[in-house]
């Protein structure tokens, strides 16, 4: 009998090309035996709904302890979990944690494990955020602009990089800390930052493990030098940074959104950022790149203190193989006994589907 752990990938063939990289499989080949059961259809978010795959992989199942599911798999129901007898551990490489593949409930109730590693991208995004604070407060998209147009002429004293332009010492308030914020955190330790953080998901030690104080929305517009946006886009944050939201924002103060632009009120954002005493850092808008008319004429683009790019956070080539590979880690603690650390669990899925839930349970 073969006591090594048998890993099923489930995943259509652009994935099986583009994110899993021969080093992991190496890594992987250490400690279990692996095959790949190629299927397609469905989209990055959204299930393979052909009635066949699923059957086909059910029967497929059998034997397996471990199953690793992307783009083109469908959703790993209770039909298909009662076909397998030996299988431990689910994970999902990219989904943007909605679980669209994993009936995590049926998935909990027969005691399988469920991971999720799309924070794979949010590596850059942390990285990125980390720049577009300190392009706002130096307010860099209006300079580019003034140079551009031929302008070279000293900065006035009056613009507001100059004035408002240092990062360090500053407070920083994220909506939001899930694994973006997280990492942000740390990149912002060097310049000596004091972080703010609105979060109703999180579990109150990670304040006190991490080292920010958790506070209330309103406190985070009304009291932060740069704010950034980190919430992810559900039924109940959608819009949720509106008027009222924006004209808490101090003058002198930058927001930066690097999650998603439907969290945010654009036509408030307009109205607020043409007041000129902000400076705004934007990576996505609403309606967003890809959309219909996305950008396009939109007057947030002629605004001189706005600086805007086109959802490019959290693309880069390394972010693509870095949800294999974050998910080889997760297999190998797993079956070596460890704790894993990116769970599915009842708070992420609440999160994700802007549901209640108890910080306290």
């Amino acid at each position: 009998m073969n006591s090594r752990p048998q890993i099923l990938i489930a995943c259509n063939k652009h994935v099986r090309e583009q994110y899993l990289a021969a080093t992991d499989f190496a890594r992987l080949e250490t400690f279990t035996d692996w095959d790949w059961f190629e299927c397609e259809g469905g989209g990055i978010y959204d299930t393979n709904a052909d009635p066949e795959i699923g059957r086909v992989l059910g029967e497929r199942l059998s034997g397996y302890d471990g199953l690793v599911v992307c783009h083109g798999c469908p959703t790993i129901d209770a039909a298909i979990l009662d076909q397998t007898s030996n299988l431990k551990i689910i994970g999902e490489l990219e989904g943007d944690r909605f679980a669209s593949r994993i009936d995590v409930e049926a998935a909990w109730e027969r005691g399988v494990c469920t991971v999720d590693t799309t924070n794979g991208s949010s590596y850059p995004v942390s990285e990125w955020a980390l720049a577009l604070i300190i392009i706002a407060l130096r307010n860099a998209g209006a300079q580019f602009r003034r140079l551009i147009a031929g302008d070279v002429s000293p900065r006035p004293q009056s613009d507001f990089g100059f004035i408002h332009g240092d990062l360090t010492g500053k407070r920083v308030g994220l909506i939001g800390c899930g694994h973006i914020g997280r990492r942000l955190i740390q990149f912002l330790r060097p310049f000596q930052t004091e972080v703010w953080v609105f979060d109703p998901y999180l579990a109150r030690e990670m304040a006190d493990a991490i080292g920010f104080l958790k506070t209330s929305l309103d406190n985070v517009m009304s009291q932060c030098d740069a704010i950034v946006c980190l919430a992810p886009h559900t039924p109940r944050t959608e819009r949720m940074i509106g008027q009222r939201e924006l004209d808490l924002i101090q003058p002198g103060a930058v927001f930066v959104n690097v999650s998603r632009g439907k969290v945010v009120d654009s036509d408030a954002l307009v109205k607020r950022l043409k007041r000129g005493d902000i400076v705004a850092g934007l990576d996505v808008f609403d309606p967003d790149v890809g959309e219909d008319n996305a950008y396009g004429d939109k007057e947030i683009l002629h605004l001189e203190n706005v600086f805007v790019t086109p959802h490019i956070a959290g693309v880069t080539v390394q972010s693509y193989p870095r949800f294999f590979e974050l998910m080889v880690d997760e297999l190998n603690r797993f079956f070596h006994g460890h704790e894993t650390l990116f769970d599915l669990t009842p708070r992420s899925i609440a999160n994700r589907r802007g549901s209640d839930f108890s910080t306290e349970s």
